[in-house]
């Protein structure tokens, strides 16, 4: 340890203590950067100059136009809704605000994507909007509910006053006065509003208390008829519901020759996923799919419900159809055999007549591609799923005859299509 340093510190520091009042301990910690400068505001500052408010009178002007007060029609109509008391609060809180300061503190949007109205949320739109929840009105003190006579007085009550007054059905047959009644009113729903909301209580009004979003019109202006249900006449009505519109585009099969291939769900399992909430437990699916004639396709798919994998592995496994080679289609070109993890599958081909020999899996997987004679075996490891995809990438990475000829320079003949013309069955 240096004995100058310690005594140039204590010097430094008498120094310091007779010169001047010692800095505060909770001063900030020192830094070689410069203080961190002003934030910069998020939005631009308009200036009242820019906007051309430099007058008492351009002020007054600009508050008017973009301020109105309520005219004595829109009063009228608040008053027909708030109460007494409550039309006083609001007069004094419109008095309370002064224009003046909206004007030149404000910030008024001028930007494109601004709001059609400002401070003014009466409107409900059904797009932006959400739909407020429904607040009964307290029950009246006298209010009771009706008894059998009493509710059918009121439902005699209320289709009476739904029949046109300038008709007369005395001399009408039953089916012309219906005809009126369909063209006249809606009276089915009608009869639902009044089943539906109508109040069974006597002495207590019926109608909420809020404000209810508007529905969306059927025939909206600018795309009435630009979006239809995913309906093609060509599939013959047997995908009304649109399953598989997406996977004919990918494919470019139809929805007849989807529904004709074979499909097959080989392995099940139950994953569960440790999450802060609890276990999630979702289903795993491996399916295969094969039209019968040398193609094949595996699929696998997971989701919480049985239901939807099973459906998504399935469209999955006829996606990824692919070629499988065969000789004379039935069985393999001699023998294949690929390893999965610690799985093994070994294929060997058999003369016609022979069957398929293999496990149940295996089994599912030689019909579906159009296989009939061959015999499977696993010499180790037999786990469900790396059997399965051994299985296909076996059958998949068969080596063609004709180009191992091709390749050592020779000509391959097969002696069953010379010598019986391939009858060999």
């Amino acid at each position: 340890m240096s004995v100058v340093r310690p005594a140039r510190c204590l010097l430094t520091r008498r120094l310091v203590t007779a010169s001047q009042p010692a800095a505060p301990r909770c001063s900030a910690p020192f830094h070689s950067s410069s203080p961190l400068a002003k934030r910069r505001p998020r939005f631009k500052n308009i200036r009242a100059v820019e906007m051309g408010l430099i007058s008492p009178e351009k002020v007054e002007e600009f508050s008017k136009e973009n301020f109105p007060a309520y005219n004595p029609e829109e009063m009228e109509i608040l008053r027909h809704t708030f109460t007494p008391e409550q039309m006083a609060a609001l007069e004094a809180g419109e008095a309370a605000v002064d224009l003046k300061d909206i004007t030149l503190q404000g910030r008024i949007r001028r930007d494109p994507y601004q709001l059609n109205h400002l401070d003014d949320f009466s409107n409900i739109h059904p797009i932006v909007d959400k739909r407020p929840r429904e607040i009964e009105q307290p029950l009246h003190p006298e209010s009771k509910f009706m008894n059998e006579t009493e509710h059918v007085e009121h439902l005699e009550n209320y289709l009476q006053s739904m029949i046109p007054r300038d008709v007369n059905f005395d001399n009408m047959t039953a089916q012309e006065a219906e005809q009126i009644l369909n063209t006249r009113i809606d009276f089915n729903m009608k009869s639902a509003e009044y089943f539906e909301e109508a109040s069974t209580l006597l002495g207590h009004p019926s109608v909420k208390s809020n404000a209810m979003a508007p529905a969306l019109g059927k025939k909206i202006e600018g795309i009435a008829g630009m979006y239809k249900p995913p309906i093609d006449p060509a599939d013959e009505g047997l995908d009304d519901e649109g399953i598989y519109q997406n996977l004919k585009k990918k494919t470019g099969l139809t929805v007849r020759q989807i529904l004709d291939v074979r499909s097959k769900i080989l392995v099940t399992r139950l994953v569960h996923n440790q999450t802060r909430l609890g276990k999630v437990r979702s289903v795993w699916i491996q399916a295969i799919a094969g039209n019968g004639d040398g193609r094949l396709g595996v699929g696998e798919a997971k989701s919480t419900e049985a239901q939807v994998a099973v459906l998504k592995a399935k469209l999955l496994a006829i996606q990824n159809l692919q070629p499988v080679r065969r000789y004379e289609e039935r069985t393999i070109y001699g023998t294949v055999e690929a390893k999965v993890g610690a799985t093994i599958v070994k294929i060997e081909s058999r003369p016609p007549g022979f069957g398929l020999r293999a496990s149940h899996r295996l089994f599912e997987i030689f019909r579906a591609a159009g296989i009939h004679d061959i015999a499977a075996k696993m010499p180790r490891g037999r786990n469900p799923m790396n059997s399965v995809k051994a299985c296909v990438e076996a059958l998949r990475n068969q080596k063609d005859p004709n180009e191992i000829a091709i390749g050592r320079g020779r000509k391959l003949v097969d002696l069953r299509n010379v010598y019986y013309g391939g009858n060999v069955m």
